[in-house]
């Protein structure tokens, strides 16, 4: 594959800590290691009303949000989607455990042309849990549609984690023993 780094900068209050400067700068670093070309992608704007606000709202009308869901599909598969097909992307890849099989082939009707016809088969896809049950994320991707699945690449949905961190070692990467991200941000460390 012809590949590109892409960060997603994300909204954050100035007020509260956060480590986007420092995962910024890591990716830069793992991109450089790489020789690949980085991006950083603005969907601030995005992140701050669909997943910062819906989370407030929901908790205002006393149900339980879920900022993941809301997430992948605004901001990574919403405006960052969006983007890297206006750029001429065949797929997009996320560091999701999770994975994406082709169900079967589908082809209309029965005529001869039409079985001749190779255009006209289309390919189902589905959306799978990740190989690493402690790690599977499938669940916060239920929103995505067959027409992204079919342009999204999941490359740690085969292997565990374990797995991942041998490889960012032999690959020297400088994230080979980084905490895993979690939480929000936005929040701060606050008990919800």
């Amino acid at each position: 594959y012809d590949v590109t780094a892409v960060f997603i900068k994300v909204w954050s209050p100035d007020w509260l800590p956060c480590t986007w400067r420092e995962d910024r700068l890591d990716a830069m670093r793992v991109a450089a290691k790489l020789g690949i070309p980085f991006v950083t992608l603005d969907l601030e704007k995005e992140y701050k009303k669909e997943v910062v606000d819906y989370m407030i709202a929901e908790y205002k009308a006393g149900r339980t949000p879920n900022p993941d869901v809301a997430c992948n599909r605004s901001v990574k598969f919403g405006g960052f989607y969006r983007w890297a097909m206006k750029q001429g992307a065949d797929f997009v890849a996320t560091g999701h455990y999770a994975r994406v099989m082709p169900n079967k082939q589908l082809t209309t009707k029965n005529s001869q042309s039409e079985k001749k016809n190779s255009k006209l088969k289309t390919i189902n896809y589905r959306l799978l849990t990740g190989l690493d049950s402690n790690k599977d994320q499938s669940y916060f991707l239920w929103t995505l549609t067959g027409e992204q699945l079919a342009h999204t690449l999941f490359p740690v949905g085969n292997i565990e984690k374990p797995e991942v961190r041998k490889l960012a070692k032999k690959f020297g990467l400088i994230t080979a023993d980084k905490k895993d991200s979690q939480g929000l941000c936005f929040i701060g460390k606050i008990d919800i």
